[in-house]
C-alpha cells in the first residue's frame, strides 16, 4: 500500500515535469532580423547597497546597440547605506529615492519609477545583472512582431566554480525550464523580474501591483499572473539568446536558503491554479523522495523499488535541466550530488517559507 502511494506521487510528478518538457519543446526561438527600432524603453533598476554591482550593470547598458533617444535609465535607491555616484552614460539616466507605501520595497520602487518614466515600455532588471548589447533590439523586434503588452525573458547565472554555485545553477535552470515550459503549454505562471517588460498603459490597466502589496516580493509573478488572467494573448515569452540577462549566484548557503525562502513564500499568493498545483506537485515529489529514502534506510522499502523511484525522478528532472542548460549554454556540474541533496533542500525551503521569516537586503520580513 505504501509503495502504491509513493509510486502514485512519483507518477504525478513525472507527468507534470514531462508536460513542462513538452511545453519547452513547443517554444520557438526568436531570431533577430532587420527592423527599424520603434519601441521606447525606460529601464528601471531598484537597488539597495549595490555600489559594487551598479557600475558593471551601467557599463553593460552603455554598450547597448539601440537608439539613445529611445532609452532612459531610472535607478531607484531604496534607502541604501552606501553611497553611489552616477557615472557618465550615453543614455538619459537619473537616480531617485524610493517612496515607500507598502510592505514591498521593490514594488514601491518600480511604481515610483513608473510615475516619472518618459517612455512607453518599462523593462526591469537588478543591480547585480549584466545585459547584452542587443538586449533592447531583440525586445523591440519581438514587441513589433507579436503586438504584445508584456514580455518575460531568460535569466542565467554568471559561471562560478564550486559546489554551491553548481547547485544553485541547477536549481535556477530548473526554474527557468519550468518558466519556459509553462509558456509552451499556455499556462504561464512564473517569470523573473531581472528581465521583464511591459507597457505603461498595460501596467495601469492591470492596476499595477494592487492586491498583493502585503507580500514583500513578487513584483514579477503576481503581475504576470494578473495579466494572464485578464489578457493572455498580450503576454509572451521572448526565447532568444540576445535577450538573456546574467546575474550573480549568491555567496553562501545561508544566503541561498533565504533567497529561495523569499521566492517560495510567493507561491501561496498565486492566482494561477496551475502554478499552485505545480508547486504542490513538486513539493510532493521531493517529499516522497525523502520518505522513500528513509523507508529504504530502515528496511521498509525494497531497494529495487527505491532505486527505480530515484532513477525516474533523476531522469525526468535531468531532461528538463539539460534542455534549459543547452539553451543558456550553461555548464552542468555536480549533477548527481546536487540531485541527492536537492529534495532535502527544497522541502526545507517550502516548509520554512510557510511558517518562517526571511531576510532581504538587510531587512527582515515575515510571511
Amino acid at each position: 500500500m505504501l509503495e502504491l502511494i509513493l509510486g502514485t506521487v512519483f507518477l504525478i510528478y513525472i507527468l507534470f515535469i514531462g508536460q513542462l518538457i513538452y511545453g519547452f519543446n513547443r517554444m520557438k526561438r526568436f531570431s533577430k532580423k532587420e527592423f527599424t527600432p520603434k519601441t521606447s524603453f525606460t529601464i528601471v533598476v531598484p537597488f539597495r547597497n549595490e555600489k559594487e554591482n551598479l557600475p558593471n550593470l551601467l557599463h553593460s547598458i552603455s554598450l547597448l546597440n539601440y537608439p539613445k533617444e529611445l532609452v532612459e535609465v531610472i535607478l531607484v535607491d531604496d534607502d541604501s547605506d552606501d553611497k553611489f555616484r552616477i557615472q557618465n552614460l550615453e543614455f538619459r539616466i537619473q537616480m531617485i529615492k524610493n517612496v515607500r507605501k507598502s510592505n514591498s520595497p521593490k514594488k514601491d520602487a518600480i511604481e515610483t519609477a513608473i510615475q516619472i518614466a518618459k517612455h512607453d515600455w518599462i523593462i526591469t532588471t537588478d543591480a547585480d545583472c549584466l545585459v547584452q548589447k542587443d538586449w533592447l533590439t531583440i525586445y523591440d523586434q519581438y514587441i513589433q512582431k507579436n503586438e504584445v503588452e508584456m514580455v518575460a525573458s531568460g535569466v542565467c547565472y554568471l559561471p562560478k566554480n564550486g559546489f554551491l554555485s553548481a547547485f544553485q545553477n541547477l536549481d535556477f535552470l530548473s526554474l527557468q525550464g519550468a518558466t519556459i515550459g509553462s509558456f509552451g503549454i499556455n499556462q504561464p505562471f512564473m517569470c523573473n523580474g531581472a528581465n521583464f517588460a511591459y507597457s505603461k498603459s498595460f501596467f495601469k490597466e492591470l492596476n499595477g501591483f494592487q492586491g498583493n502589496e502585503t507580500i514583500a516580493s513578487g513584483d514579477d509573478v503576481f503581475l504576470l499572473q494578473k495579466a494572464v488572467s485578464v489578457a493572455p494573448k498580450k503576454v509572451g515569452f521572448l526565447l532568444a539568446k540576445e535577450s538573456i540577462v546574467a546575474t550573480k549566484p549568491v555567496a553562501t548557503w545561508s544566503d541561498l536558503f533565504q533567497q529561495r525562502v523569499r521566492w517560495a513564500s510567493k507561491s501561496t499568493g498565486y492566482s494561477s491554479v496551475y502554478g499552485k498545483l505545480l508547486a504542490l506537485v513538486v513539493f510532493g515529489g521531493n517529499l516522497a523522495w525523502i520518505v522513500s529514502f528513509l523507508l529504504w534506510l530502515v528496511g521498509l522499502l525494497d531497494q529495487n523499488i527505491f532505486m527505480l523511484f530515484v532513477a525516474l525522478k533523476f531522469l525526468i528532472d535531468f531532461i528538463l535541466i539539460y534542455k534549459t542548460a543547452n539553451f543558456f549554454e550553461s555548464k552542468l556540474q555536480y549533477v548527481l550530488a546536487s540531485s541527492l541533496l536537492y529534495p532535502f533542500f527544497s522541502v526545507s525551503v517550502a516548509v520554512y517559507s510557510l511558517f518562517g521569516k526571511y531576510s532581504w537586503k538587510g531587512r527582515n520580513f515575515r510571511k
